[in-house]
């Protein structure tokens, strides 16, 4: 059983969702200029994971938005920025555009600016879990637990089985709000989820030891 201190730095790292399980990507045909083409952006995880939005977009602006996708796997956050900033003042019905923004705000420290992003997205579409739980993230990073909660809640209201907000929700609940039932039901559930996910295990059995609870 790790120290406390310990186990916080481990949780705390896992806070944040990894930028490679939660970018999107943009899917189209072969048109290459002209007017608006249909295409179809997509968020993928390595657990199989998936939102789509079909949209009519420039065939400038998906260049611009897959510049900015690779741009953040090379963690070139500033690039993507300024791509990302053209494709979301140019098409802002462009969910996806906004999250990737504002990920790309947050890992500058720019979270002002990233909680706009966020917001944005969650107003152009209320029912993108994603958005929901990004907004979550850059609410606990400035401090606003209530807020937070309130985000995470909601992309598991939309969508039960989005384990990555039912983890942040945990961790928000263990450490932040010190809501420690909030905190075991949530990993309990995200470790049911990703049962081979070994931390999960240790962030449960820490749980029931500091609650006075035995394993079930």
């Amino acid at each position: 059983m790790p120290v406390a201190s310990t186990t916080k730095r481990s949780l705390a790292s896992a806070l944040r969702v990894l930028c490679t399980g939660c970018l999107f990507w943009f899917a189209t045909g072969c048109a290459t200029s002209g007017p608006p083409a249909s295409g179809r952006f997509e968020s993928k995880d390595d657990r199989g994971f998936v939102i789509v939005q079909d949209v009519g977009i420039a065939s400038s602006l998906r260049s611009d938005f897959r510049r900015a996708v690779r741009s953040m796997e090379d963690e070139q956050y500033a690039e993507a920025v300024e791509l990302l900033s053209v494709v979301t003042e140019a098409a802002p019905h462009i969910t996806v555009a906004h999250i990737n923004l504002g990920i790309a705000q947050g890992e500058l420290g720019e979270l002002e600016e990233a909680e706009r992003s966020m917001t944005r997205a969650v107003e152009s579409n209320p029912n993108h879990p994603v958005a929901h739980n990004e907004l979550g993230i850059i609410h606990r990073k400035r401090g606003k637990f209530e807020e937070a909660r309130s985000s995470y809640e909601r992309a598991l209201d939309i969508y039960p089985g989005f384990h990555f907000a039912r983890r942040n929700l945990a961790i928000l609940c263990d450490l932040y709000l010190s809501d420690l039932d909030c905190a075991l039901e949530n990993y309990e559930r995200y470790h049911r989820a990703v049962p081979d996910d070994a931390e999960a295990g240790i962030w449960i059995a820490d749980l029931r030891n500091r609650t006075g609870r035995a394993a079930q």
